[in-house]
């Protein structure tokens, strides 16, 4: 384990030789490390003959009343906007990976199948706190869009199962619920 040392530094002038003997013209003086490289800072001064920096300018207030005061009605029916259309601009996006998964079952479709599913699911279980989000005059209507985009993917999901044939649509999916057919007729076969 380091152990702190101090370090040595020469400092002072040469003192004079006393009678008979020499002495070392310099002196030593014990420093700690951490007091080599102290720095002191001064006061700030208001310099009134010193220029303001470039782009400073006084006048400008930096306070959130006057920023919020600013906001634009339209800018905030745009991002409104941006947040209802924004399930529906994944649409492409998931048809093209539905398109690349393939239809076959193994693990990478079933992974998007199942990504397809709880995504429009916790959309729509979140829609209320997504909803606090959309202003404006055109709100109802932008969380109808966002709702049926919804909607939409979770219909894309449905396709890509019923393609992968995982869901129950043919009759023999259904045997085990059919009752066994009934004999009509008996044949029984005579010796000769």
């Amino acid at each position: 384990m380091p152990v702190a040392t101090t370090a040595k530094y020469s400092a002072g002038k040469p003192k004079k030789p006393a009678a008979g003997g020499s002495v070392n013209p310099i002196t030593t003086v014990a420093v700690k490390p951490e007091k080599l490289f102290q720095v002191a800072y001064l006061p700030p001064l208001n310099r009134p003959d010193l220029p303001n920096p470039v782009g400073y300018n006084p006048n400008f207030s930096s306070s959130s009343e006057s920023q919020s005061k600013g906001i634009d009605p339209e800018l905030i029916v745009k991002r409104s906007w941006d947040i209802a259309l924004a399930p529906i601009k994944q649409v492409p996006m998931n048809l093209f990976i539905m398109w690349m998964s393939g239809n076959a079952i193994s693990i990478f479709p079933i992974m998007m199948v199942v990504m397809m599913f709880f995504k429009p699911v916790k959309a729509i279980i979140s829609a209320q706190s997504t909803f606090k989000q959309i202003e404006g005059r055109n709100s109802f209507l932008q969380k109808l869009v966002y709702v049926l985009g919804n909607i939409v993917a979770l219909g894309l999901a449905v396709y890509k199962c019923n393609s992968m044939g995982l869901l129950p649509t043919q009759p023999s999916d259904w045997l085990s619920f059919e009752k066994p057919l009934e004999r009509v007729e008996y044949l029984a076969g005579g010796n000769m």
